[in-house]
């Protein structure tokens, strides 16, 4: 009975095995492809051959985004966003999760706030409304009008909450006979212990910022101040006029690339900030979010 139980667990691991390197192959897939889209010619890219290896090798896509002042201009923007926001996001992220993490019966009025978040989750005023109220601050094209709308994300607040929950609550008992301030507590034992989860609500708030390109499409009247994702994602297709182009090496460099093989560099570069950051956010990642997501 026990050989046939070590069997079925061994099936199980295979299939679970399986499954999850099907599922990363399939995420990996669309970044090879396009990278070797960005490596590739433009005529292989263009008649659809470019599979997950580049078809005559050629570094002009890079070159071409090298010389794009746009682009690095968007990044600047993406770079500042993600900083601004992310730290504003930790800091009222943390400033709500503490206080909510306590029960009622310390915290007066704590299942109001509560219920107040939930709804502001699933439910907002509107593009036309939050548009009229960035516009009457005078935030349109501002990285604030990026960065303050979305302050407050209620789900890393929940995470971070439950998470806060689940610590001995002895070791608050301790530190509030031992004299400690709530500011003190929290500073002193709730971060230190709680690096998974921190990590885990930073990944998040990170790569929200880096990746949502809609609000830079409504708040930024000037393309100069795109974020690096709304400038990729308004990218048109339109090829340059070659017939109007009388130097060799630029008619050459034009031959050997097109708006397919740019934009996907462009689309390839923009990633590899976040590509660099999930190895170091690894280790906490997956501790955070199973610990933050459930509660007794």
């Amino acid at each position: 009975m026990q050989r046939y139980a070590r069997r079925g667990d061994k099936i199980a691991d295979v299939l679970i095995y399986g499954i999850t390197g099907l599922c990363a192959l399939i995420c990996l897939l669309p970044i090879l492809n396009t990278l070797a889209i960005s490596f590739s010619s433009s005529t292989m890219a263009m008649a659809g051959k470019v599979t997950f290896w580049p078809l005559d090798f050629t570094l002009e896509a890079y070159k071409m985004v090298v010389s794009d002042k746009q682009f690095f201009a968007s990044f600047s923007n993406s770079a500042l966003r993600v900083l601004l926001g992310g730290i504003l996001n930790f800091i009222l992220t943390v400033l709500a999760a503490f206080p909510l993490a306590h029960p009622s019966k310390s915290f007066r009025g704590r299942n109001v706030y509560m219920w107040v978040l939930v709804f502001c989750m699933l439910f907002s005023g509107g593009l036309i409304p939050m548009y009229i109220m960035v516009s009457s601050l005078g935030l349109l094209d501002s990285v604030w009008a990026l960065v303050l709308p979305g302050a407050v994300p209620v789900w890393n607040c929940i995470l971070l909450m439950n998470f806060f929950k689940g610590l001995p609550g002895e070791l608050e008992e301790a530190a509030i006979i031992d004299g400690a301030q709530p500011f003190q507590i929290l500073w002193r034992i709730f971060l230190p212990v709680s690096l998974p989860a921190l990590s885990t609500v930073t990944l998040f708030s990170v790569v929200g910022h880096w990746n949502e390109f809609f609000s830079g499409m409504i708040y930024m009247n000037n393309t100069a101040n795109y974020p690096l994702a709304t400038y990729i994602s308004t990218m048109v297709d339109a090829a340059k006029d070659i017939s109007t182009v009388t130097d060799p090496e630029e008619l050459e460099r034009l031959m050997k690339t097109s708006n397919t093989t740019i934009n996907s560099a462009k689309i390839f570069v923009s990633m590899v900030p976040v590509l660099l950051l999930y190895p170091f956010m690894q280790r906490y990642f997956v501790t955070g979010l199973v610990m933050g997501s459930v509660k007794e």
